[in-house]
């Protein structure tokens, strides 16, 4: 039993020493976050590109400066049906896989006009068949159907 005189033990207050650890860990949480989405892995690594020098103006005005050879990949031909517009004409280059393969061309014999196109999705022949039934004039059709419909489309053509 305690004297009766003397203090009761002084109670430690832990209160703010809480507040203050949590406060500490939320802010580690919010900079080691910040250093994930800022060090995230989705960016490609930089590459370096062969240097070469730029060639100052000459003197003279009617020198052209020479040209650096392009380093880009070359686009998707333009010959690929996927870019075919009413009016112009395809050819039948062969097959691929069962299926024929056509290219944009000049209009000449042995060749087919788009007559109408129709982009979206696409079943296949049968649907080919009946978007181009509505075409005056129509004597082939192609189709071209993959697994993003968006891409689909059909060609009503008119073999020349």
């Amino acid at each position: 039993m305690p004297y009766a005189g003397a203090p009761a033990p002084a109670r430690r207050r832990r209160g703010p020493l809480i507040v203050v650890s949590v406060v500490v860990v939320l802010l580690v949480l919010a900079a080691g976050s910040a250093l994930y989405l800022l060090a995230d892995g989705d960016e490609p690594p930089p590459v370096a590109a062969p240097t070469s020098a730029v060639p100052s103006r000459a003197a003279d005005p009617d020198v052209p400066a020479p040209t650096a050879p392009a380093t880009a990949a070359a686009p998707e031909s333009s010959a690929d049906p996927r870019f075919a517009k009413v009016g112009q004409c395809v050819r039948h280059d062969g097959t691929a896989n069962g299926k024929p393969k056509l290219l944009i061309a000049g209009c000449a014999a042995n060749t087919y006009e788009v007559l109408r196109r129709f982009d979206g999705t696409t079943s296949g022949e049968k649907d080919a068949e009946t978007k181009c039934a509505q075409v005056r004039g129509y004597t082939n059709w192609y189709f071209y159907d993959s697994e993003l419909d968006t891409l689909d489309f059909v060609l009503c053509l008119k073999q020349r």
